[in-house]
């Protein structure tokens, strides 16, 4: 028998594409730095609510635990009782698991390892590498040196291990006012990076703390505060934007001491920065405390909180952060694409009723008086598994003011007197008239109808505009909220306040179909011609408020195509 080579066909091994963090944990997972073991945390402090920075990364935390079948801890960084409030605690959790996401166990706390810092921190003076320091703030910031200049040394450096011990126990006990001393770490006061120059350790806050009263007078500062957490929960990579890559040698120093073999590793990536957008804690708490927007979840904030009122949706915001990527350098983000998200998730699952922002009544004078009769009409074109709805047709109608021109201008394709428009769903109309009141603002259109040209009965012929439009009788009252950009176009970062938009809030009294009666705080649609929005939580059964998610027009998808 003659014997044949039978040649093999190898599918090519799949190329995935990993981000450069990614890259680390795979190169750490091979090496068997931590036994395949990946543990990430999300570690926010209590101190204001999370805006859509902080939405990145959750999603980037939580997201390498699940890639990597590992776990996140959600961890709150309390070491600042000054500034930090349960509100804040309880409003991050609803936000995490808003996004879709869930924790490793329970919620943990820098306060929960206070006992363990404190004992740590006794040890760097042991081994001579803390000090007390008498020195004011303003002193210590002096002595620091700058990036030419090398720091001075403190006169109180050289303290010995009893001296320090004996102060630092006598600041534990409240024995000294805020200010009056701090313990420091002994470094390097030439160290080229200043963040090495002795940073502080510990500062006195005589200040009752949310979780643990007033039982500490001292507090840690979070650069030393955070690599013990992190050590103390073995968490393998510690993911931190890219401001803290300057950091990172305090980070391992204050960890080279620490007993165990296993040490987390700090690794940067660059924070979210969006156009049109406030990101900064500091300043949006400014704008809430000046009364400029009505409170942390206002619309027009980026907190998550003001994002889900405004109607973003987490997939939405998950899909945007996915598209943005992790990189290692700054940059910024166009807001523009994060509008695109929220359409690309809405536009198949959202209702389409017809309501009318700025309404003006027509007046159909050839319509039978009290007739009204039904049309079919689609719930969204997109997707016909949504089906149609019936909606009421009759005499008088409202349309948008706007849509209505009595001089028209050239290619104006709406209703003008004499022109014909079809009535979506329904008939042909025509202008015949209007009515004006004494200052000569138009209160009604009247108009004929022609019955030969009902939607669906075949009328072959055309008219190149078409209304959306609702029904008087059965219009439902809509208090209509649209929303601007929270900052001018010339903002001032120096005085960003004086930039604030006060135009950035219009509140329009709206008419919907009836359809909308029902609608309940959470409910998406997109209203016909005019935009995505979503029911307030401010919505009642007999007073409906919605607010107006993002327009229609996509600029981010018409400039990929460019």
């Amino acid at each position: 028998m003659e014997h044949k080579d039978i040649e093999q066909s190898v599918a090519p091994e799949e190329v995935v594409s990993v981000n450069f963090i990614e890259a680390e944990i795979n190169k750490d997972n091979k090496n068997g730095r931590y036994g395949g073991r990946v543990l990430t945390r999300f570690p926010p402090e209590p101190n204001g609510y999370l805006h859509i920075g902080h939405a990145k990364s959750i999603c980037l935390n939580f997201g390498l635990g699940k890639e990597y079948n590992g776990l996140t801890n959600l961890r709150f960084d309390d070491t600042n009782p000054t500034k930090e409030d349960v509100e804040y605690v309880n409003s991050i959790m609803d936000d995490v698991k808003w996004l879709g996401f869930d924790w490793n166990g329970d919620v943990r706390y820098a306060s929960d390892y206070f006992g363990q810092m404190y004992e740590y921190a006794k040890k760097l003076i042991t081994l001579g590498k803390a000090y007390v320091d008498d020195q004011t703030a303003d002193e210590i910031r002096q002595t620091r040196g700058d990036f030419s200049t090398p720091g001075t040394n403190s006169p109180y450096r050289d303290r010995s291990v009893k001296e320090n011990l004996a102060l630092f126990e006598d600041m534990k006990n409240g024995k000294f006012k805020d200010g009056e001393k701090v313990l420091r770490a002994k470094i390097d006061m030439a160290d080229p990076n200043i963040v090495m120059r002795d940073p502080v350790l510990y500062r006195i806050v005589n200040a009752d703390h949310h979780r643990t009263g007033g039982e500490w007078k001292i507090y840690p500062m979070y650069d030393f505060a955070h690599p013990i957490e992190d050590a103390i929960e073995r968490v393998t990579h510690s993911i931190c934007t890219l401001e803290f890559e300057v950091h990172r040698p305090l980070y391992e120093w204050v960890l080279e001491d620490w007993d165990d073999t296993e040490i987390p590793r700090q690794i940067e990536f660059a924070r979210l920065n969006v156009t049109k957008m406030v990101m900064s804690k500091r300043k949006l708490r400014a704008l809430v405390e000046e009364g400029l927007v009505s409170g942390w979840d206002d619309p027009r904030m980026p907190t998550i909180s003001g994002l889900r009122r405004r109607g973003y949706t987490p997939a939405a915001i998950r899909d945007f952060c996915d598209r943005i990527g992790v990189a290692k350098a700054d940059s910024m983000v166009d807001i523009a694409l994060l509008e695109f998200c929220i359409r690309e998730d809405l536009k198949l699952k959202a209702m389409r009723p017809m309501v009318v922002l700025d309404p003006v009544k027509v007046v159909i004078t050839n319509y039978p008086e009290g007739q009204t009769e039904l049309v079919t009409i689609e719930n969204n074109p997109e997707n016909e598994e949504l089906g149609t709805r019936e909606v009421v047709f009759g005499r008088e109608v409202y349309i948008e003011r706007n849509d209505f021109m009595e001089e028209p201008v050239k290619k104006f394709f709406r209703l003008a007197p004499g022109k014909e428009v079809r009535l979506k769903g329904a008939y042909f109309v025509t202008c015949t008239d209007i009515v004006k009141d004494g200052d000569g603002n138009i209160t009604e259109i009247h108009c004929t109808y022609d019955p030969e040209t009902k939607s669906g009965s075949g009328c072959t012929r055309k008219v190149k505009g078409t209304l959306h439009w609702v029904e008087a009788s059965s219009a439902v009252d809509i208090e209509t909220r649209l929303y601007d950009y929270l900052l001018r176009e010339d903002a001032d970062d120096k005085d960003f306040l004086a930039s604030f938009n006060h135009e950035s809030l219009q509140v329009l009294h709206s008419k919907g179909e009836a359809s909308l009666a029902t609608t309940v705080p959470g409910d998406h649609f997109q209203f016909l011609r005019q935009g995505y929005f979503v029911t307030d939580k401010d919505s009642t059964s007999d007073h409906i408020v919605v607010n107006r998610i993002v327009g229609l027009r996509d600029s981010w998808a018409k400039q990929q195509k460019k």
